[in-house]
């Protein structure tokens, strides 16, 4: 096995761990380095820098036709340290390499009228990059981000929790950077987190935690992780999380008397993922539009944690409810002589009572409780439950003029 200094064809940001970056640095000059890589042969990084298009050459000259899926995505059968084409790297963490970091752009088509990524395209990266880190581990099968010892038990991910906190919105055109990794959850799950933060000044904009556990394909049952299945995993866990781990709350189960429901949603081809069920960040969608447009013209996702019960298929009848708390609650703080705005910076009495606020924006609710469930001819079947938490825009805070 030989080393070689490998060019990335992008620029980064040098570090060793996550939280390397300097606070105090509000303008970094962009780079172009070398990475080196150890442990990896030439003639595999040769082969990977060289991509998936001399392998269908060779193989559409040969057969006159490409009829392999394996040929056309080039799926590694080793560790890789550098990924080119995704702008992904390997990061050591601990006494290995084991975070991935992938820097992304964020583009016209993820931001919404306001010029900020939406939740919806943040969810999307995460599966995204979570993906991107089993590719990159020479672990993946043909599935899902199964692994090969899933693909040999016909077992499936799929996430039973997720947690997400966003303190700030990346906005179009600007430049992130996303960490993530995995550890143990239990002796049969998984956890993955992740980190989200400003490629030039290495603010955070979001952090993300999330549960999976495995289910047989076929049954559709969860399984026990089989030994084969944490050989290949457990070398790639941390003892590291985004977000501090507590004992969750309880998400109440809404019923028909919830103040808000939208009925007669019908999942589309296009909802659906390559484990034929709907993708994870329809569901939230589905939550969201639930709520009364006027609130959302005014107010910021700044959290949402997700409890999945069962999955959703193309032939279901999907119902989605959505109850206001009714508590004065501000990013779980009580509202009293002062308002906490924007992380940190806060609004005086003495602004608010001169009237150069809109005041309407803080009585309440800022946060939802939420429900999917499957309409049944003879009972309901729980999907996700969910809650959300809001904050006010930045926009909505201006003095009228």
């Amino acid at each position: 096995m030989s080393s070689l200094s490998y060019l990335a064809s992008y620029t980064i940001r040098c570090s060793s761990t996550i939280d390397g970056h300097d606070p105090n640095k509000q303008k970094m000059n962009s780079i172009q380095v070398n990475v080196t890589v150890s442990h990896v042969s030439t003639a595999d990084l040769v082969n990977y820098k060289n991509g998936a298009a001399n392998t269908l050459v060779a193989h559409f000259a040969e057969n006159g036709c490409i009829s392999k899926e394996q040929d056309r995505q080039n799926i590694p059968t080793k560790k890789q340290f550098v990924d080119p084409y995704r702008q992904g790297l390997i990061i050591e963490e601990g006494v290995g390499y084991r975070v991935y970091r992938q820097t992304v752009v964020v583009r016209s088509y993820e931001v919404g009228p306001d010029k900020s990524a939406t939740i919806e395209s943040i969810l999307n990266l995460l599966q995204e990059t979570a993906l991107n880190h089993v590719w990159m581990s020479g672990l993946l099968g043909d599935g899902f981000g199964a692994t090969h010892g899933m693909m040999r038990n016909n077992l499936i991910w799929v996430v039973s929790r997720m947690q997400l906190q966003v303190d700030h919105y990346p906005i179009w055109g600007e430049v992130m950077e996303i960490d993530t990794w995995v550890g143990a959850s239990g002796k049969n799950g998984m956890r993955r987190d992740w980190l989200l933060r400003s490629h030039a000044t290495g603010l955070v904009f979001a952090r993300g935690t999330s549960t999976w556990v495995m289910m047989n394909q076929q049954t559709r049952r969860l399984s026990k992780m089989p030994d084969e299945v944490r050989a290949e995993i457990s070398p790639w866990f941390i003892e590291k999380q985004a977000i501090k781990y507590e004992i969750p709350e309880k998400i109440e189960k809404l019923d028909d008397k919830a103040k808000y429901v939208n009925s007669g949603l019908k999942p589309k081809r296009s909802d659906l993922d390559m484990n034929h069920h709907v993708n994870n960040v329809k569901y939230v969608r589905w939550m969201l539009e639930t709520i009364p447009d006027e609130f959302l013209e005014d107010h910021q996702l700044s959290g949402i944690v997700l409890e999945y019960r069962r999955e959703c298929g193309s032939s279901d009848t999907v119902q989605s409810l959505c109850q206001p708390q009714e508590d004065g609650i501000f990013n779980g703080v009580q509202q009293e002589n002062s308002i906490g705005l924007l992380n940190g910076y806060s609004l005086t009495p003495g602004i608010l009572e001169g009237n150069g606020i809109r005041g309407s924006l803080y009585q309440g609710p800022f946060s939802y409780t939420h429900l999917l469930q499957i309409k049944g001819d003879s009972k309901n079947e729980e999907i996700v439950r969910g809650r959300t938490t809001w904050k006010a825009k930045l926009s909505s805070l201006l003095f009228s003029t």
